[in-house]
């Protein structure tokens, strides 16, 4: 099924699908992104990027305090103060893995996130080792049969965002993309 953006209840129609644990193609503040709730969808988001399942997706959060839901590390304020926006900060989960976290910058996406009430996981549309689709009709004519949900925000060309590693006591920046983040 195939949606807008632009309607009403999309955020609530899209809400709905992830809290029921489907797979839904969502226009983030950077790309069109898989997603599912975090922690219960990664495998079924890989297998139709057909992607390694050992290989981490982003989780989107609604907002920035959400991070500290996930890990007891203490986040740098000057990096959580640039949320929400295109910056990924890997984070330790609590417990021994690691995780990147986003807080986007686009409101409607912040309401589809606060309304599953859980971060949700989101990764671009392509099948692993090809470029990110942008456009909505080709990323509906792949892949509309594999999700439960495709909401279209029109053509999305936006840059990746930053990355930076806070697992240690000096972050590190691994990706410059979207933004401009200078280390303290």
């Amino acid at each position: 099924m195939r949606i807008q953006k632009k309607d009403t209840s999309s955020a609530a129609t899209a809400a709905s699908a992830l809290r029921n644990n489907k797979i839904v193609i969502i226009p983030t503040d950077t790309i069109y992104g898989f997603s599912g709730l975090f922690g219960k969808t990664a495998d079924a988001i890989a297998q139709i990027k057909g992607r390694e399942e050992n290989k981490p997706f982003i989780a989107l959060i609604a907002k920035p305090s959400d991070i500290y839901r996930y890990t007891d590390a203490a986040v740098p304020d000057y990096l959580l103060q640039l949320w929400p926006a295109p910056l990924t900060l890997i984070v330790p989960l609590k417990g021994s893995e690691t995780q990147a976290f986003r807080c986007p910058a686009d409101p409607w996406l912040r309401d589809v996130i606060a309304a599953t009430g859980e971060a949700i996981y989101s990764t671009s549309v392509n099948r692993s080792g090809t470029p990110p689709l942008t456009d909505i009709d080709t990323i509906c004519a792949e892949f509309e049969a594999s999700v439960a949900l495709a909401v279209d925000g029109g053509e999305l060309a936006g840059l990746p965002s930053t990355i930076i590693d806070v697992c240690s006591a000096v972050p590190k920046i691994l990706r410059q993309g979207a933004i401009s983040v200078n280390i303290r």
